[in-house]
């Protein structure tokens, strides 16, 4: 469906977005190269997924018509330095990390390359993730379609103005790590009860999947979708006013503002 597909880094960020690719059955392995520091890893990735693996990041800039960038941010300096001058007019360059601005890709390139910031999350692996993306003047439509179509493989897309980009890693990127809290806390409610461990977690995790689902495909306001649970004098609302009293809405509130702020920082660290 795609030409070649690169990844420089292959953590569990890029192990799930491959898994995806190849589950999704329109990219086959032959497409797809990964690089990455550890031996370890790169055996792994190689006897999971048989795509081609390299311990040579210039190999995969050469290789592939898609990059992807997957390093840690403090990281991206670097390897773009090390790859820029093998990078091809053609060639699409896409950022994973929270915090890498498009500017920062091309000021570090110091050439025109055209340039995609996304920021996706790691329900991909299974399916179900969510991606937001922008990309910079030098990407044209069908480009964005292309790359846009290689994330639904394996997620919904959002395309979105780089302004908002920072926010993105506490509502979709980061925001998965809450929903598992939540889930595990919930499980120890449930077991508290006297209800098996293993229960706990899929009666809790199915709960939380179809909330979701009733968000996204009623259309109905959460608050809506809140109340209809909530019958007068029971045990829902109990349970929501224990929750408010709790301070349950700002503590969300608030990890999501520090987020948020961490993304900045980690960005503004490399000015």
């Amino acid at each position: 469906m795609y030409s070649q597909i690169g990844f420089i880094g292959c953590g569990k960020m890029a192990q799930a977005m491959i898994e995806g690719l190849i589950s999704s059955g329109k990219v086959r392995p032959s497409q797809i190269i990964a690089n990455a520091k550890s031996v370890e890893t790169l055996t792994k990735v190689k006897k999971k997924y048989d795509i081609f693996v390299t311990d040579d990041a210039r190999e995969v800039t050469k290789f592939a018509d898609v990059l992807f960038i997957a390093v840690k941010p403090n990281l991206y300096e670097e390897v773009l330095t090390n790859i820029k001058d093998y990078i091809r007019e053609n060639t699409v360059v896409i950022s994973i990390a929270a915090g890498i601005t498009i500017r920062f890709m091309e000021e570090t390139c110091q050439k025109n390359v055209k340039v995609i910031r996304t920021m996706p999350n790691t329900p991909s692996l299974v399916g179900e993730g969510m991606t937001a993306v922008c990309a910079n003047e030098l990407v044209n439509e069908e480009e964005l379609t292309i790359v846009k179509a290689i994330f639904e493989c394996f997620s919904k897309v959002e395309i979105i103005d780089e302004s908002l980009m920072d926010a993105i890693p506490a509502i979709s990127g980061s925001s998965p790590a809450y929903v598992y809290m939540l889930i595990e806390a919930m499980a120890d409610g449930g077991v508290l009860q006297g209800i098996p461990r293993d229960q706990a977690y899929r009666l809790t995790a199915q709960a939380i999947l179809g909330a979701a689902k009733m968000v996204l495909e009623t259309g109905m306001h959460p608050g809506e979708l809140k109340d209809n649970v909530c019958t007068p004098g029971g045990a829902t609302i109990e349970a929501i006013s224990t929750l408010e009293k709790n301070n349950f809405r700002a503590a969300v509130l608030a990890a999501m503002e520090n987020c948020t702020t961490k993304s900045v920082a980690l960005m503004n660290n490399k000015s």
